[in-house]
């Protein structure tokens, strides 16, 4: 698809309700960062066709979840810490 500039290509990719993951392929990877940072999704591909590991966080945002499992963002979800400040 044609574009003039990276602020238009990540105001059509963002220009949806969905955004659990997104891709990007780019020799530019400086340009390719901005850009992944830049769009609404949970994950970003950059270069690379597959983002699932386990040891990552997975889920979206907007219309594509609320929160992340797996990977230790995914477990902070399910505990819920407590400080305790002892003198013994």
């Amino acid at each position: 698809m044609p574009n003039h500039d990276d602020d238009d290509v990540v105001a059509m990719a963002n220009d949806t309700e969905h955004g659990l993951i997104s891709y990007l392929y780019t020799s530019d990877m400086k340009r390719g960062l901005a850009v992944a940072e830049a769009l609404e999704a949970g994950m970003v591909g950059l270069n690379r066709g597959l983002v699932s590991d386990p040891a990552a966080p997975f889920g979206g945002v907007k219309q594509s979840g609320i929160g992340r499992e797996g990977g230790h963002h995914g477990m902070a979800e399910y505990v819920e810490p407590k400080y305790i400040a002892l003198h013994w």
